[in-house]
């Protein structure tokens, strides 16, 4: 047996290798006063952002509004819902529109990360009356299985058997995903997958109309998720 059969393989560890760690070894180390000089600038950007970010908020809340006239149908667990019932007798819905088609084997995991976001604060939610419902486009019977695996409580319907998913751009026809050609967060693009991720909110009145008043998709959900805000 050769010497260099004899040596020990030099194998990184999963720390060593992680980009993160990588530039933490080259991360500037300065004085209290220096640190507290810098700390401070980025404070002033901070309060800056979060001005702008409560400027963007009251342009989304004064956003004009569309009337929903089409009754929407969905499947649940204990049979048909229309849209109206998904209010659940308040006046705000708030929609995840969930990434898993029929017979797609493992929901998304990004929605199932937002959607965890969610579970803990349905009371708070339908005490400022919102209404919180995810919706896919599979069959009810793989969602449930899906809903139940995953002990998510809040309400989850199908579109499976619905035009929903496809009027608010979020599933794309076979005529399209042949085109390469669909409309998807605002724009003409190609979806590369038959359906994607969205949140829409909708308001009803006391007369019962309904109206869209929001929708946002791609990283229009990040919003939504605050495990990235913590991200440094």
């Amino acid at each position: 047996m050769s010497t260099s059969q004899l040596q020990t393989p030099i194998v990184s560890s999963p720390i060593e290798s992680d980009p993160a760690t990588t530039a933490l070894r080259g991360h500037p180390i300065v004085s209290r006063e220096e640190w507290l000089e810098a700390r401070t600038a980025l404070l002033a950007k901070e309060k800056a952002f979060t001005k702008l970010r409560d400027q963007l908020g009251a342009e989304q809340r004064a956003l004009p509004w569309v009337r929903v006239d089409k009754n929407y149908v969905f499947d649940g667990p204990s049979g048909k819902v229309t849209l109206a019932e998904l209010f659940g007798g308040r006046s705000q819905l708030f929609i995840k529109h969930f990434m898993m088609g029929p017979g797609q084997k493992q929901q998304c995991v990004g929605c199932s990360l937002e959607v965890d976001h969610i579970e803990g604060l349905l009371a708070h939610l339908e005490n400022h009356d919102v209404s919180y419902v995810a919706v896919a486009r599979a069959p009810i019977e793989e969602i449930e299985a899906v809903r139940k695996r995953m002990e998510w409580h809040f309400p989850l319907v199908s579109s499976y058997k619905s035009d929903f998913n496809y009027d608010f751009g979020v599933s794309f026809k076979p005529e399209e995903m042949a085109a390469g050609t669909a409309f998807y967060n605002f724009r003409s693009t190609n979806p590369g997958l038959e359906d994607l991720s969205g949140d829409s909110v909708f308001y009803k009145n006391a007369a019962g109309h309904i109206f869209h008043t929001y929708s946002t998709f791609g990283r229009g959900g990040e919003q939504f998720l605050g495990i990235y805000q913590g991200q440094k």
